[in-house]
């Protein structure tokens, strides 16, 4: 025997070891779902205003940190001053300059890191737990002393402006920006990617001059997640974040318009090989009695990989690698979006097909057997998703801004436990019909206007 048959022989196929001479394997039971742990952990606001959610997960002598502040903006430039901001933030105080922030971050192990979006500015970073201290105090540290040299506000400003262009030719970016400005128009949630030549104007003044408006303790959020004892945390706090306070309190985005359904835009991109159809609906937030169900009744129709949509346009016709439906919170608002890539030539014949697994969905609602593999598949995801400091850090920040806390999290599988079937159905009726939802296809408008015209969608700009 050569050593290409030894090596076949020495392995079996997938259809080989899921079956045996009786027949196929059968599958093990599904375990009972475990009581949420009883994790301890104090939810309090400083004197400053700001909200703390400190929480003992000690699996790891690590610690977890998410700051979530508030930094909405209605003026043309707000965009492109805070991504600036965010870029620079980092890069030097009063007391220390880039590589002293970079190295005490870096010998407790940590790291620290800015980010900004239309809603919010935020903070990530870890460090071992006896860092926790050092960690707090450079956070405070940027946070009312961050000088935004003129120098290094240049430096980012031209990186951006670089990343931004490469940004801007991504057909997921596209996508997205013209899936916003269908939705909500010239409402500041649009503004995700800002301009380059806005951010070419931005000067190192007004960056710091939206610091000083902007960067508030009262309504931010802070979550810290560890091996730490949560009854000291706020005492610490008010020690190394003293210094940030102000009587106003931080922007929040103005609350976004209710969706309506029925206006799905084709929005041309001469020349693309590839088409992303983008829909989206109305849905209700974490808080809503029905929530729980419509969540099990989306993870049916397409939240994971044994989902309808993803069987019907991805396993059985093959016209995507992969389709998706998802939620998206913004303040109080949540909306459900339902995304797929595509090649031109099937891009209609998918959208046909998303729409009749819309349709089937309240007509042909979950079977029990669907309803328990999607009830199993959430509780199980919940699971696996805050087993880490970082992934509870992660959900702990994402309920927070909502005025949520772990309370909601620990009771969130019982919630899941009581949806019944009948409630799926109701859920999938009221939420997924086609008709509730709008969105655009984007793609090459002459090779695919005429065949999605047919299917309703426009390619008018005044339907907007």
């Amino acid at each position: 025997m050569t050593s290409a048959e030894q090596v076949k022989a020495a392995h079996r196929s997938a259809e080989e070891i899921g079956r045996t001479v009786a027949g196929p394997r059968p599958l093990p039971a599904l375990g009972h779902q475990r009581a949420a742990a009883d994790l301890s952990h104090v939810d309090t606001t400083l004197s400053n205003g700001l909200r703390v959610l400190a929480v003992r997960k000690a699996s790891v002598p690590m610690v977890e940190l998410r700051l979530w502040i508030p930094f909405a903006g209605e003026d043309r430039m707000h965009a492109a001053t805070a991504e600036v901001l965010a870029e620079t933030v980092l890069t030097g105080t009063a007391r220390r300059d880039r590589v002293e922030i970079d190295a005490e971050v870096a010998l407790i192990g940590g790291d620290l890191n800015a980010g900004v979006d239309p809603e919010r500015l935020y903070f990530g970073g870890t460090a071992l737990s006896d860092g926790l201290p050092t960690l707090l105090d450079v956070l405070g540290d940027v946070l009312t002393g961050a000088t935004y040299g003129d120098a290094e506000v240049a430096r980012e400003r031209e990186r951006l402006i670089e990343r931004i262009a490469v940004s801007r030719t991504q057909p997921r970016t596209i996508a997205r920006e013209a899936l916003q400005k269908h939705r909500y128009g010239d409402h500041p949630a649009t503004r995700e990617v800002p301009q380059a030549e806005d951010v070419a104007e931005v000067t190192a003044e007004q960056v710091r001059a939206l610091h000083t408006a902007s960067v508030l303790p009262r309504g931010a959020v802070l979550v810290l997640v560890g091996d730490l004892d949560p009854q000291e945390v706020p005492a610490e706090l008010e020690r190394a974040l003293g210094g940030w306070k102000s009587d106003r309190s931080a922007v929040v985005l103005p609350p976004l318009p209710a969706l309506t359904g029925g206006n799905v835009l084709l929005v041309p991109r001469a020349g693309a090989v590839q088409s992303q159809i983008r829909l989206s609906a109305q849905t209700v937030p974490r808080v809503d009695p029905r929530y729980p169900a419509l969540q099990l009744a989306n993870l049916a129709f397409g939240g994971y990989f044994s989902s309808r949509l993803v069987e019907n346009i991805r396993e059985d016709k093959g016209y995507t690698y992969g389709a998706h439906s998802g939620f998206e919170f913004t303040g109080d608002t949540a909306v459900v979006n339902v995304d797929a890539d595509t090649a031109n030539e099937v891009t209609a014949a998918a959208y046909l097909e998303t729409r009749y697994e819309l349709f089937r969905l309240g007509t042909v609602p979950p079977t029990a057997e669907e309803v328990e593999s999607v009830r199993q598949y959430a509780m199980g995801s919940l699971v696996t998703g805050t087993s880490s400091q970082g992934g509870l850090a992660g959900q702990l920040m994402a309920l927070a801004s909502n005025g949520l806390g772990i309370e909601w999290l620990q009771s969130h599988p019982e919630r899941l436990a009581a949806v019944t079937a009948d409630q799926v159905a109701e859920a999938a009726a009221e939420f997924f019909a086609p008709g509730r939802f709008t969105g655009v296809v984007v793609g090459d408008a002459d090779l695919l206007a005429p065949k999605l015209a047919a299917l309703g969608v426009s390619t008018s700009e005044t339907d907007r």
